[in-house]
């Protein structure tokens, strides 16, 4: 019986390493929350994703050869056969594990358990943040949040500073959660009398999803309120905005892209557009908190400014390389350009604004970018969980690497260390004023 547990965990590890091609979109990248101006996790689904200490800020993953739109049919992958030498090799592991069988006092993981702490461990040599497995639970929540759509309360979450009870950052406007009464800074205990202090967020959120019209009731803990209360809020088919457009008073357009999910682009014109009519003098494109998304989408949002020329080089290890490119007709290939980048502008949005700014097409103005210029390639294992593994590296068009290395903006605007007042915000002020008076 042994011998057949063996075997049956050696197939299963095997599997979910080789495991099926996936699809070209990186899923949606998991937010850089911290400073309370970036956007965290929606909750119940699909949306901007918060960060998880377990998991990078975001990865682009591509396929090799022709690139395979999102719900296309996955490829299988041969399954290599072991030599010799290697099954001998992992007897140690088997040793390993016979002993801890024999002599362990405490209670052992079950199967799927060591299942999924071997790969990890394997995945650990690599050295490569990046190159990651996804449980399945998790990789549906990522899964779904591509799509740009959910079904859950509408709020944007976060843990707390301790990383023990989940946080509402701000309620949809207009959503369930925010017309049930849920508000900004409410910490939540218990869903449907079961607590999740403790629980990880997307556990949190797993528990929290559910079928549009359906209920769910939430206990709340709130600053000033002697107890904690429960709230019931009914679910509902949201769309996550993942834009936000601004006319300014002084005629300046801004608009801020949260991530590039599989809709960004499409969003970004539609935004563009309706500033555009307006006839702004000049337009400020906030990427900052950012942290990435699909691949595609980064290089439309970069060709709505750009009318033709490089926007990326990408580079195999085996020393292939695929430049992407943009074309003329889009619709803000004319307007004066500004870039608000920052520590959490990562991956996607450094590919958008490395374009822009090797180009000359925009200046950027606030901080280092976070530095993220590695490509994943994905596949979806046997049991519905992922594997990402870095296949590539991306280049601005002046051939700049970015990964760990990041942007530096042209106009450098740290963010105060001390506490500023909730509605001043100095990058954006700065870029105000180099459009006003060119300097």
């Amino acid at each position: 019986m042994r011998n057949a547990t063996k075997f049956l965990l050696a197939t299963t590890i095997l599997l979910m390493i080789t495991g099926v091609v996936f699809v070209i979109g990186f899923g949606s990248a998991y937010l850089l929350v911290g400073s309370g101006r970036l956007p965290a996790l929606p909750w119940a689904a699909a949306a901007p994703t918060a960060a998880s200490p377990s998991l990078p800020p975001t990865q682009e993953v591509e396929v090799e050869g022709e690139d395979v739109a999102p719900g296309a049919a996955p490829t299988l992958v041969p399954i290599p056969t072991p030599s010799n030498e290697d099954e001998e090799t992992f007897q140690l592991f088997w040793e390993v594990w016979d002993l801890v069988q024999r002599n362990f006092y405490g209670e052992l993981p079950d199967m799927q358990q060591l299942t999924y702490a071997a790969i990890r461990g394997m995945l650990g040599t690599l050295n490569d943040e990046y190159t990651a497995f996804i449980e399945p639970s998790v990789a549906a929540i990522i899964s779904e949040d591509a799509t740009g759509e959910f079904e859950g309360i509408g709020a944007f979450v976060g843990m707390d500073e301790e990383g023990k009870v989940v946080e509402i950052v701000e309620p949809f406007e207009g959503g369930p959660a925010d017309q049930a009464g849920i508000q900004a800074g409410d910490r939540v205990l218990a869903v449907d009398d079961v607590s999740i202090v403790g629980v990880t967020l997307y556990e949190a959120i797993g528990m929290i999803r559910g079928p549009e019209g359906t209920e769910v009731t939430l206990l709340i803990e709130r600053e000033g309120m002697p107890e904690p209360f429960e709230i019931t809020v009914t679910r509902a088919r949201l769309e996550i905005a993942i834009t936000e457009v601004e006319m300014r008073d002084d005629g300046i357009g801004y608009i801020r892209l949260f991530e590039f999910s599989s809709t960004a682009s499409e969003r970004m014109e539609d935004g563009l557009e309706e500033l555009l009519a307006q006839e702004p003098r000049a337009i400020i494109f906030d990427l900052r908190g950012n942290p990435g998304g699909w691949l595609d989408q980064a290089v439309d949002v970069a060709d709505l400014f750009l009318d033709d020329g490089v926007i990326l080089f990408e580079r195999w290890s085996d020393g292939r390389e695929r430049s992407f490119e943009a074309g003329p007709g889009d619709v803000g290939e004319d307007v004066p350009l500004v870039v608000l980048v920052d520590g959490g502008s990562a991956s996607a949005s450094e590919i958008v604004a490395g374009a822009l700014q090797d180009r000359e097409r925009a200046i950027l103005i606030g901080e280092l970018t976070f530095g993220k210029g590695s490509v994943q390639r994905p596949f979806t294992l046997s049991d519905g969980s992922e594997l990402r593994v870095t296949a590539a590296l991306w280049f601005t068009p002046n051939d700049r690497a970015i990964h760990m290395e990041g942007l530096a903006p042209d106009i450098e605007v740290p963010w105060p260390e001390e506490d500023v007042a909730p509605e001043a915000d100095p990058q954006l002020e700065r870029a105000v004023e180099y459009i006003l008076t060119g300097e």
